[in-house]
């Protein structure tokens, strides 16, 4: 049998490689994606297929290879025996199963961020965890615009089903995985759903509040190590529109419970030596007329070594890029600054 394989055609019409084992990841459909970062083509290394779900071109080796080098499909053997320099039956290489991933390549901000507020419309926020969050200072009227949820404890399937049913992308939106052929939401500890929003206010991504634990409470809602699952990655919040003085503090409910109580615009950072999207947010920002960030960790970052390291570091970042920065102290009875707000009201 004479086989070809995709990984064999893709740097011969100048596609981006895929990442380190990936068995498939997206680039941009030459069909359909006309805004930069758009990346709607899945290319399948392990089935040699390619399908773009939003424009439906699709096809095989043959096809892809005819569409970019401009040739009638009839004439794509010829063509890649004589650039692959072979000639008759090649064995087909059998590659171990172990060696590629099944996680989805990561889909864009704006279909992710469509997927996420159709899964919040589907949930709700329990009795308790409502009453937490006015309890740690979040104003009633507050809670729709943010749209916290309780995370489901059943009927993971079926809210994938309607989401799929109603055109919306699974596929590389962190929190879902396919088992058995059937599309889920990760089933999680029971707590707060935390939509992590950026600047124009469009879901990134999701973290969890949860509930009666006591060391990491919170975590990112990511499908990692599943099939057609996708990680998570520790993207920046922002509350609020650009401003000429931006506070930078750490964790999204602490980030909203400021912003609604100041009207002040504040971007949160999962930590202080979690910063590694934090820096195009900064250009984003300077692009939009801020001149100065006010950090306002937790003032424990007055003694603990590990924070001071990352505070140096982002010292050094806000320099390099031109901001001015500062930073806010408080009372040490207070430990964050959402804490002393709330305590000033």
């Amino acid at each position: 049998m004479e086989l070809f394989h995709m990984a064999d055609i893709i740097p011969l019409i100048g596609l981006p490689p895929p990442p380190s084992v990936r068995s498939s990841y997206n680039i941009p459909c030459p069909c359909c994606d006309d805004e930069p970062g758009k990346r709607h083509l899945n290319i399948n290394l392990k089935k040699d297929v390619f399908r773009c779900p939003r424009c439906g071109f699709s096809g095989g080796i043959f096809d892809l290879y005819a569409y970019y080098a401009r040739i009638p499909r009839e004439n794509v053997r010829e063509a890649l025996i004589a650039r692959l320099d072979v000639r008759g039956e090649i064995p087909e290489l059998k590659m171990p199963e172990q060696s590629f991933l099944t996680e989805s390549p990561l889909m864009d901000i704006d279909a992710r961020s469509a997927t996420y507020e159709a899964l919040l419309n589907q949930l709700t926020l329990a009795t308790d965890h409502r009453a937490n969050l006015i309890s740690r200072g979040l104003p009633l009227d507050a809670l729709p615009r943010l749209e916290y949820r309780t995370t489901p404890a059943v009927g993971t399937s079926a809210i994938a089903k309607r989401l799929l049913a109603d055109g919306h992308y699974l596929a590389g939106v962190p929190g879902f995985y396919r088992e058995d052929g059937q599309w889920k939401f990760v089933h999680e500890a029971r707590g707060i759903l935390i939509p992590v929003r950026d600047l124009r206010g469009r879901i990134q991504g999701l973290q969890i509040r949860r509930d009666n634990v006591s060391r990491r409470k919170y975590r990112w809602v990511s499908s990692a190590g599943r099939a057609d699952g996708c990680a998570a990655e520790t993207w920046v919040h922002c509350a609020g529109r650009p401003a000429p003085e931006v506070i930078l503090t750490e964790g999204a409910l602490k980030a909203d419970i400021v912003h609604a109580l100041t009207g002040r615009t504040v971007i949160a950072v999962a930590g202080v030596n979690a910063l590694n999207h934090l820096e195009p947010v900064l250009h984003e920002l300077r692009s939009h007329g801020t001149e100065k960030i006010m950090t306002a960790f937790d003032m424990d970052f007055l003694t603990n070594p590990h924070v001071q390291s990352g505070y140096e570091h982002l010292a050094a970042t806000l320099n390099r890029i031109g901001l001015r920065y500062g930073t806010y102290v408080w009372d040490p009875a207070y430990k964050g600054l959402d804490d002393f707000v709330v305590a000033g009201r």
